[in-house]
Formats: structure tokens, sequence, C-alpha cells
């Protein structure tokens, strides 16, 4: 812990390092400052400590002065004859007020309200971070909901003499691409052209139950017949619908997610 003394009496340094020095042994002290201009001058060129010890009444004035040239934002602990400038004190980082002489027992009170002012914090700041990730969270999911709600669920195929035909996306094994066209084949093994894209259909539909497995096809879990472990630790899937005679192969890659996905996990 780097403290750091402002003080101009040497009685009341000497005084407090002794006692710091039985109380907290790891309180490293940065510095001795015995006025506002070399304090000012201090804090312009070093960084923020860990704790303070400040004497109100410097040799070239009050030490609130300081407060009106920098930012001190680590805690503050006062030292001074008098008391009262105590409700003033606590309006710039205070955490105590300690009345020279200053005895072992002041700084062991002072020390443990800095403890559990820092308990506060660490617990406040915690908290505020399982709030934030409780709030990702929910927001993820909900997200995750409204995607789900906007999924397709049926299409309406045109078809041949001002037509259409209404299909649900359950009726459909697969989507894959022939020609540049894209084409739907359906349980019953009929094949309509559509006109999305492949990305498009994938961006639409549940990914929970269709698989991109390559460039050009997109399957359900109902296509599939089985699986061939391929070269290269790729998988190549069979599907029911004997119209696809060419490898659905997945690559290495996406191996693992494609397991992932089959099992529904």
């Amino acid at each position: 812990m780097k403290t750091v003394i402002i003080e101009d009496e040497k009685a009341a340094v000497r005084n407090l390092t002794s006692l710091l020095n039985e109380v907290k042994p790891d309180a490293e002290i940065a510095t001795v400052l015995d006025s506002i201009s070399s304090t000012i001058e201090w804090f312009g060129s070093h960084p923020m400590p860990d704790l303070i010890f400040m004497d109100i009444h410097l040799a070239d004035g009050s030490a609130f002065e300081i407060f009106n040239h920098i930012s001190i934002t680590c805690p503050i602990i006062f030292t001074t004859a008098y008391d009262e400038y105590a409700l003033r004190a606590f309006k710039v980082n205070s955490i105590d007020y300690l009345l020279k002489p200053i005895g072992k027992e002041d700084i062991e009170h002072a020390f443990a309200k800095l403890g559990n002012l820092q308990d506060t914090v660490d617990l406040n700041n915690q908290h505020s971070r399982n709030s934030s990730r409780q709030e990702e969270e929910l927001l993820q999911l909900f997200h995750s909901l409204k995607r789900q709600e906007n999924y397709k669920t049926h299409f309406l195929i045109p078809m041949k003499g001002d037509k259409l035909l209404p299909v649900s996306v359950d009726m459909i094994q697969l989507f894959y691409i022939k020609d540049c066209q894209v084409k739907a084949v359906l349980t019953d093994g009929t094949e309509y052209n559509f006109t999305q894209t492949l990305d498009e259909l994938t961006d639409c539909l549940n990914p929970s139950l269709f698989f991109r497995a390559n460039r050009q096809y997109l399957v359900s879990r109902e296509a599939i017949k089985d699986i061939d472990l391929w070269f290269n630790s790729r998988l190549s899937i069979n599907v029911h619908y004997s119209g696809i005679k060419e490898k659905i192969l997945v690559s290495k890659a996406r191996v693992a997610e494609f397991k992932e996905w089959f099992s529904g996990k």
C-alpha cells in the first residue's frame, strides 16, 4: 500500500511513521510532503497513492487549498490538533479525522474503517458486475427468443397456373443449389424452385432444425439417412432423397459443430 504523508512537523512525521510500521508494516511511505506547493508539484508528476495522511495546517497555509489545484481520488486520513475542520474534511475523500496526539488505537481504527470501506466498494462492484452480466444474459436470451419468433415456419411456393402452394418448414427435407437455382426437396420427394438464396434461407430458418453443411446444401435431420467418415476427418452425409447423387461433405472444421447440432445440444 503506497502511502503519502503531508505533514510539516518533523516530530509528527516520526510518530506517524513509527505507528504505521507497527500497525501496517506493508504500508510503503512513498514520500513526505511539508507544504501546499510541494504537494501540488509532487502530485503533478506522480501516480495517485493508495492512501494519504494529511495535516490540515501546513507551513504555507490550509491543506484544503490543495484541492483547488489538483484532484485527489484516493482515501485521505486527516491529522490535526483542531477539530473545527471535521465537517469540511469529510467533503474531500476523508475516511477519518484524527486529532493529535495520534496513538496506535487511532491508526488501527482508521485502517479498520478503510478496510470496511474497501469491502463495501468491492461488494458493490461485484454486485454491479453480476447485475451487468445478468442483464447481458437476459438481453441475449431476449434476442434469441426474438429471433425464434421471426424464423420462418411456412413458405408459399409459386406454382404453374397462377397458384401458390403452402408448405410448412417441417415438410422440407433439404435445400440445395443445382444449375445456379435453389431447390427445396419435400418429404414426399418432390422438388420446388425457391427464389431466395441459400444464405437468405440459412438466416431465416431455425438453426436447430437445419444445418448448413457447405455452400451448396442446407439439410434437416429428417433428411439424413446415415453418415460416412470421409477423408481428412471430414463427414459425408447420405440423404433419403435419391435425387442427390453427389457427396454432401462437412468440412473437418465443422464436424464438431455438426455433431452437436445433430444431437440437439
